[in-house]
């Protein structure tokens, strides 16, 4: 055995030896230009058609990857800066300003130089501007306009009111316009027809206050009042709308295009004006190929970024992507008109979006607010302002660093007590006989050891360590125990609002409700279930048992996201089902109750198949002996079941509870896709918190870690508490 390793240990050194001289004949492959992007279908071909282009006329190799767009920026983030990212990458202007902060681009250089500024539209050449120098080629423009049935509205409607005066006179019923009313994306060019702001650049603050912010609002919710917009309409909803005919027009960008029918008749015009107001501006998007710092250093790629912004590249960027190109010689006056143009004279009106890091902490509390005035909860002017208040509140600094000693010295005294009891144990008799007897044991399960201590350990440390520093990602600074002070102190207010939004008392209350009430129906539906599947003289049981198990068996965002459409105001099977038997709609996200009720339904149904399968299978272990001897007794089988089934069930069903309490407790999908937190965020729980402090709120990753580390020894506190109450039972008996 030993001869036969040492000739593995011979050949593997012989290998790398072959190997290693091979490589020393040999020249290194050239790397070519690599090439970062999130476009997918047409768009990807034609930057494929692009690529290939370059390739035969510079005879340099380009390497394209295709990112989901979700995950962009934070691999971006990763790879850059360790020199395995791209050279060129392609991506929206509004994330320039995180660019610039984590460092991962670098000015464009001789890719965009002076010479080319008339080449390109003057809106897309200032959104890849910041203090006068240019960071990308631009390549792409996107904004919002209007789409038209040209069958329900043979002319474009001149103003926004003219065409909600419609309501009631097209076709079918059909609604007048239909547009996403509660996304502060959609909401912004009426927002700018008034002449509010979403945010000052000048003043780096939350803009959407005042009285011309406050008629927009007013203006977004008398459409939805009037009966010209429907209510609770998200993308897909408006997209269904539109292609069956049951919306004359809608808002939306040119991606709606590509996800409407073949056989839809449709046209696209710049959005209309308001009477008493002005002309809707939407946000102007440009897509640019940025340089990153390794790839502004070598010639081909800053050839390649201007190449991408050419006028050739440009045309087949347009004619094969279908895309709203910033080139202007693309939209010259001798080409055949296409649904294109109207998306391109769109752009001429848009507003650049901010690029600088403060602008992501509004979209929430403008879109909290728009709720809030559309359901009629409160003012225009008192939402708005509470949202001024809400950001403030979340982009407030970090407070000074304290001194790390005495966090030091906690962590030294726990480490000199832990390494005071090593020395003690390895001092005790027999120790090292004990030892030495358990060695091929810990040979057995060294290797899961070192997996779960790089898989859960280290990943706990890093959380926990991450708690003590505060800020937004790129402006991280250590402030000790300021995040859990923060939470447990509901942000620092006095006693009397530790229930108000946003406090972790509010928001433990709530989770403590969702756990209990989930897991007791989730128990009591399992448990009579599973009893009634395992009586013998059940017919058909096994079809049951399969049915049953479906809605455990369905991806959880799958059932909440097909839950959520049910509970629609308009359009909701649930409602549909009140209105047959006479009762009145509801809006089930516009109050506590109902939206809580919302998420308890969805999880209940996603839950009892776990709880029944684990009570079936308990059932089978349960002699028929002891039944019979309690049926023999005189036992009903109520006391049979009260007295000798259940304490029989006991030590099955209780690992099944501290399970089903932990996944509960953590249960995102459903809260975050059914009810996303609504109304104002009280139906949030502690982990759609954290979740919302790290990822819509200025990325406070330190807060969201001070969250995830009380929410690890609350659930490790719980499960210590129910092994226990399981254990003391188990010694009674």
């Amino acid at each position: 055995m030993r001869m036969m390793h040492r000739l593995v240990r011979l050949l593997a050194a012989l290998l790398v030896v072959l190997l290693g001289g091979a490589s020393l004949g040999c020249a290194e492959p050239e790397r070519g230009i690599v090439v970062w992007h999130p476009a997918r279908g047409d768009e990807q071909k034609a930057f494929e058609a692009v690529a290939a282009a370059f390739e035969a006329e510079r005879g340099v190799k380009v390497t394209l990857l295709a990112v989901p767009y979700d995950a962009y920026a934070a691999k971006l983030e990763a790879a850059i800066p360790r020199g395995n990212g791209p050279d060129v990458f392609v991506s929206p202007h509004e994330r320039l300003g995180s660019y610039l902060s984590n460092h991962l681009v670098a000015p464009a250089g001789d890719a965009f130089p002076d010479e080319d500024l008339a080449r390109y539209e003057r809106e897309a050449t200032l959104a890849i501007t910041d203090h006068e120098t240019r960071y990308a080629v631009p390549l792409a423009s996107k904004c919002v306009a209007l789409y038209y049935n040209p069958k329900l509205l043979p002319e474009p409607p001149a103003t926004l009111d003219a065409l909600t005066r419609k309501k009631g006179t097209l076709p079918g019923g059909a609604w007048p316009i239909a547009y996403e009313t509660q996304s502060a994306y959609i909401h912004v060019p009426l927002l700018h027809a008034f002449g509010g702001q979403l945010f000052s650049p000048e003043r780096e603050t939350f803009a959407m206050v005042g009285p011309e912010a406050e008629r927009a609002a007013d203006k977004a919710k008398e459409l939805i009042a009037s009966g010209a917009v429907p209510a609770e309409a998200s993308g897909d909803l408006v997209k269904q709308l539109f292609a069956s005919g049951k919306a004359a027009a809608v808002i939306s960008g040119p991606w709606l295009a590509g996800e409407l029918p073949r056989d839809v008749s449709y046209a696209v015009v710049p959005l209309p004006s308001v009477e008493g107001a002005g002309k809707m501006r939407p946000f102007l998007t440009v897509d640019g190929a940025f340089l990153t710092p390794q790839g502004a250093k070598r010639t081909e790629a800053r050839e390649l970024a201007r190449f991408l912004g050419g006028d050739r590249s440009a045309a087949i960027r347009r004619d094969v992507g279908k895309q709203i190109v910033a080139t202007t010689s693309a939209w010259s006056a001798d080409r055949p008109p296409s649904t294109l143009d109207a998306f391109h004279d769109a752009t001429k009106d848009a507003v650049p979006m901010p690029t600088s890091l403060a602008m992501r902490a509004t979209w929430v509390p403008a879109e909290q607010a728009l709720r809030k005035i559309i359901r009629g909860e409160t003012s225009a002017k008192n939402a708005l302002e509470e949202a001024r208040a809400r950001y403030v509140d979340v982009m407030r600094p970090p407070p000074p660093s304290p001194s790390p000693a005495p966090l030091v010295a906690v962590a030294g005294a726990v480490l000199l007590v832990l390494a005071f009891y090593a020395v003690r144990r390895t001092r005790e008799p027999g120790f090292r006989r004990e030892l030495k007897a358990s060695m091929p044991a810990y040979k057995y399960v060294v290797h899961s050891a070192i997996t779960i201590l790089v898989l859960v350990v280290f990943p706990l440390l890093a959380g926990a360590t991450t708690s003590f520093f505060a800020g937004a990602r790129e402006t991280q600074q250590f402030v000790g125990l300021a995040n859990y002070v923060d939470i447990l102190t509901a942000r620092g207010k006095p006693l009397s609002e530790w229930l108000s939004f946003g406090s972790f008392y509010l928001t433990l209350l709530v989770t403590a409700a969702w756990t209990l009430l989930n897991i007791t129906l989730h128990v009591g539906i399992g448990l009579v279930l599973g009893v009634a599947l395992a009586r013998p003289f059940v017919r058909l049981r096994a079809i049951y048992r399969v049915l049953l198990i479906v809605p455990w068996a369905v991806p959880s965002y799958v059932t909440a996201l097909a839950w959520k459409g049910m509970f629609h105001r308009q359009f909701g099977a649930v409602n549909a089902i009140l209105s047959a038997v006479g009762a009145e709609p509801v809006s089930w996200f516009a109050q506590f109750s109902t939206a809580f009720a919302a998420n308890v339904a969805t999880n209940v149904w996603l839950g009892f198949p776990f709880m029944m399968v684990v009570v079936m299978g308990a059932l089978t272990s349960i002699p028929r002996d002891v039944i019979e001897a309690a049926e023999v007794d005189g036992a009903t089988r109520w006391q049979a079941f009260r007295l000798v089934t259940l304490p029989l069930l006991k030590p099955t069903l209780l690992p099944a509870v501290v399970l089903g309490t932990i996944w509960t407790f953590n249960q995102f999908n459903v809260v975050y896709l059914v009810s996303g937190g609504e109304p104002d965020g009280r139906t949030d729980i502690l982990v759609s918190e954290a979740y919302r402090w790290a990822f819509a709120r200025n990325a406070q990753l330190g807060y969201a870690a001070a969250y995830a580390v009380i929410i690890f020894g609350l659930l490790a506190l719980m499960t210590r508490a129910l092994g226990k109450i399981g254990g003391e039972k188990g010694e009674a008996r």
